[in-house]
């Protein structure tokens, strides 16, 4: 199954971007998936990654649209967040340190202890790509 939703660049959209994901899962899987456990996981991931695009990819450019991509084969999942920012240098990034009061950088973290697999192509024709990937476990394994 694969579905795309293009978004505007404001997170007053959150909770469609939360139903599109949601509910795409949950017509393909049904109760196979334990939504208590999973959805929670997923929408922490789902939030942090399109509200990084809106609030720092899109800044200054509100106008600009983000698509998402979902494809699930199987149980294995692939979110793709598409944004048209300037884009974020990993090389720069750092993991907070806890015992610093660092207020930014924990998405990123977030993220990748969440999921099986994170990686982020920066100017991929003129997008930057966020793809987060992994395998939904069974209900009854």
């Amino acid at each position: 199954m694969k579905s795309e939703l293009h978004v505007p660049s404001d997170l007053g959209f959150i909770n469609i971007v939360e139903q599109w994901l949601f509910g795409c899962l949950q017509l393909q899987l049904g109760e196979s998936v334990d939504w208590t456990k999973q959805s929670s996981r997923l929408r922490l991931v789902l939030v942090e990654a399109y509200s990084n695009a809106v609030r720092h990819a899109h800044k200054n450019k509100p106008g600009l649209t983000i698509l998402l991509r979902l494809e699930l084969k199987d149980r294995d999942l692939s979110i793709e967040i598409w944004d048209y920012g300037e884009g974020f240098d990993l090389s720069t990034y750092f993991p907070p340190n806890p015992t610093e009061k660092q207020e930014g950088g924990y998405g990123w973290l977030i993220m990748n202890r969440l999921m099986d697999k994170v990686e982020y192509q920066l100017q991929v024709n003129g997008a930057n790509c966020l793809k987060l990937e992994t395998t939904l476990p069974e209900l009854f394994p």
